[in-house]
């Protein structure tokens, strides 16, 4: 038993025993009366609290009518307290249950008048009331028309997420790339594409993906992963040519990139510029293993792409040593006394 359950069943036990003890002295009519009115005192010094917050913020309609419960609250801690009255008591906490009860309701559908709650969606719609009838299609269930609404609305976003909950992924994914047309954010287009792979349009999929890419270059590579499952050799032939001529760039500023370099260049049958990659990627690896040994993986496959499989060998031995050594140190700081 952790520390936390014993307080708290340390704490149920003392309430426990302070009611018993109150009913065996004075009656269980006097724990009613502690209990009533603690609970009126707690209630009514929150919501003091909350009035004073609020009139200081200058929100004086509500803080009026916090006040207003703040003064009934107050009043039924008195009856409590003097135990009389207990009609009046009883009607207090029937109203505040109500109270929260129809705070409950209206925060369920904070959009809607009073008057708008108790109308259906289809007359909600037939008024013009849009945004109250795609709430009230939404709590339905009924998605299809909740985008209808949103799109009548022009609240686009909102539409393809209705879209998506009535699962008619296309049109979500049509309703983002209109939304990039018109507004040129590649969020949209990202957001396109995984709709698209969702509706199983991977054609689509992949348009979008290759958009996307041409302001995010980082995705050339997935483009051409994209279409090499759709069996077309010549968009992924396109797009792994604009991979390579990205990682070329970003090698240029990290080393680490000649890696991906060397397997693209490999992949389109640029043997020579594999092999110049693949050098530079050994070069960058050797350095890093001077200050990391856990470098000495990365040199043993670079050794392995240039086809020096014995210097692969000794370099992955090193490797495997220096893992070892490690592993051998953390078992031996793990030993601590016991009782320490």
């Amino acid at each position: 038993m952790d520390r936390i359950k014993a307080y708290i069943i340390g704490f149920l036990i003392i309430v426990l025993g302070i009611a018993a003890a109150i009913i065996y002295r004075w009656g269980f009519g006097m724990l009613v009366r502690v209990v009533l009115s603690l609970g009126f005192l707690g209630v009514t010094l929150m919501l003091l609290f909350f009035t004073g917050l609020t009139l200081y913020a200058e929100s004086w309609k509500y803080g009026i009518i916090l006040a207003i419960f703040t003064l009934i609250s107050g009043y039924g801690t008195y009856l409590s307290i003097t135990w009389q009255n207990l009609h009046c008591i009883l009607a207090i906490i029937i109203f505040f249950v109500a109270i929260l009860a129809f705070g409950i309701w209206y925060i369920s559908e904070p959009d809607l008048s009073i008057t708008d709650r108790f109308r259906s969606a289809e007359s909600l719609e037939r008024a013009g009331k849009y945004k109250a009838a795609a709430r009230k299609y939404e709590k339905a269930g009924n998605y299809l028309k909740a985008a209808e609404m949103y799109e009548k609305l022009g609240w686009m976003e909102s539409a393809a997420w209705a879209y998506e909950k009535a699962e008619k992924y296309e049109k979500a994914a049509e309703i983002y790339e209109a939304l990039y047309e018109k507004e040129k954010d590649t969020y949209y287009l990202k957001e396109a594409h995984e709709y698209w792979k969702k509706a199983g349009n991977m054609e689509r999929a992949a348009k979008a993906l290759e958009r996307y890419a041409e302001e995010e270059p980082w995705f050339w590579e997935d483009v051409a992963k994209l279409y090499e499952e759709l069996g077309n050799e010549e968009k992924a032939k396109e797009a792994w040519e604009k991979a390579l001529e990205y990682y070329q760039k970003e090698a240029e500023e990290e080393g680490v990139f000649w890696e991906d370099v060397g397997n693209i260049a490999r992949k389109l049958g640029r043997e020579e510029l594999a092999r110049e990659a693949y050098g530079k990627f050994l070069e960058y690896c050797l350095k890093e293993a001077e200050e990391d040994p856990m470098w000495w993986k990365h040199v043993a496959e670079a050794y392995d792409y240039l086809g020096e499989k014995e210097k692969a060998e000794e370099t992955r031995k090193k490797y495997e040593e220096y893992r070892a050594k490690i592993m051998k140190t953390n078992e031996e700081t793990s030993k601590f006394p016991e009782g320490s």
